[in-house]
């Protein structure tokens, strides 16, 4: 996992002082960007990987969490209240929220770095879903083109065996006429030479595919035999 960033929106200098201090400590150490409440606004989600909110005056709080509601990335309240803890559920439903007492560095440290655990797993998970698409949308392209390589076939033999046919008495046509049918001769070859690639392609992909299964087949033969 590349190093993450922990956005820490509070007015108390020496909360995001010890936050920082602490972490220093642990084997993996974010990249910590500091801001107050009165700055947090138009958030770039690809700026942070989470954030960590505390001691922001009262009356910024809930711009401060509205602030944060497009970028969509995990936030952890951090409160010394058991009042500000329902009020922060009450602004943002869904947030973590931590409450200050003994020990709560060492417990910021352990849920910050299961919150970004999590995230980064998530946006793996998105990633290899958005790959499968995209895999996918392929695979169905590629099926066509080999379903339909038959036609185009069929198609350009008949261009390319009436091209030729008109060129064996170049002297009944004009030179610009004599010229674009040599194009659309060797255009059409040129299309067949990419359709000839095609069949090779899947050839090689069927090969591939029975040696696959010949090798499972091989392997499951010899884990009976083992057993």
């Amino acid at each position: 996992m590349d190093q993450a960033t922990v956005l820490i929106i509070s007015d108390d200098a020496e909360f995001s002082r010890v936050v920082m201090d602490r972490w220093q400590g642990e084997r993996s150490v974010p990249a910590f960007t500091l801001m107050s409440g009165d700055l947090c606004r138009d958030l770039d989600a690809e700026g942070f990987d989470m954030a960590i909110v505390s001691a922001v005056r009262p009356e910024t709080l809930s711009a401060v969490f509205q602030s944060l509601e497009p970028a969509g990335n995990p936030v952890l309240f951090v409160c010394d209240e058991k009042q500000s803890v329902q009020e922060g559920r009450q602004l943002k439903p869904g947030i973590s929220v931590l409450l200050q007492m003994e020990g709560w560095q060492d417990a910021l440290v352990l849920v910050s770095a299961e919150i970004l655990r999590h995230s980064e797993t998530l946006a793996r998970a998105q990633r290899a879903e958005q790959s499968i698409k995209t895999l996918e949308r392929q695979a169905t392209l590629g099926r066509y083109m080999l379903d339909v390589r038959h036609t185009l076939n069929n198609a350009l033999t008949s261009v390319l065996g009436n091209s030729e046919l008109l060129l064996l008495e170049p002297e009944s046509l004009p030179p610009a006429e004599r010229s674009q049918i040599e194009t659309i001769r060797n255009m059409a070859l040129r299309m067949h030479e990419i359709l000839q690639r095609f069949s090779s392609i899947e050839k090689e992909l069927n090969a591939v595919e029975q040696q696959a299964e010949n090798d499972a087949r091989i392997r499951v033969r010899a884990a009976r035999a083992g057993a």
